[in-house]
């Protein structure tokens, strides 16, 4: 089994691929690995948005409250997804549940340590929007076809 570090596993991704050495150094120390186990909840709606999880193995469910019902599953994530967007946007609080429905690897990043970094490097805060903007419009889109098809006339 091959060993990575967590600045190799930034460098690999496709939100931090065009980050610079020194930015990935910095970012690294942010990180450290995890593991979660079947049903085990990653982050609990109204949660401070303290991590942002990288899946490295595993399947995770984004899932939301329903009055009356089970929770509704509204993403699903795999390896190379990420979870926990919140971290982002003030009050930085879960928007939802993020559940591990098989044993889950990932990395975290401590989203006060990552908020600190683009704080004390202007350039890396706007870098970070830049890269990572897009991937949550994609998550979001996503998101909206799921419920489409998971309320769409028969």
């Amino acid at each position: 089994m091959e060993i990575h570090g967590i600045k190799d596993i930034l460098s690999g991704h496709p939100v931090f691929k065009d980050f610079d050495e020194e930015t990935l150094d910095l970012l690294s120390g942010c990180g450290r690995n995890e593991h979660f186990k079947k049903n085990t909840l990653l982050y609990a709606e109204g949660d401070e948005a303290d991590k942002v999880y990288i899946i490295r193995k595993g399947d995770v469910a984004i899932e939301i409250a329903a009055p009356g019902r089970p929770s509704i599953v509204v993403e699903s994530l795999h390896a190379g997804d990420i979870a926990g967007w919140s971290w982002m946007v003030p009050p930085y609080r879960s928007s939802a549940d993020a559940r591990a429905m098989t044993e889950v690897s990932a990395v975290s990043l401590d989203a006060n340590c990552m908020r600190g970094k683009c704080d004390e490097h202007p350039a890396l805060g706007y870098q970070m929007f830049k890269t990572w903007l897009p991937h949550l419009t994609k998550r979001v889109r996503a998101q909206r076809l799921q419920l489409l098809d998971l309320y769409g006339t028969g």
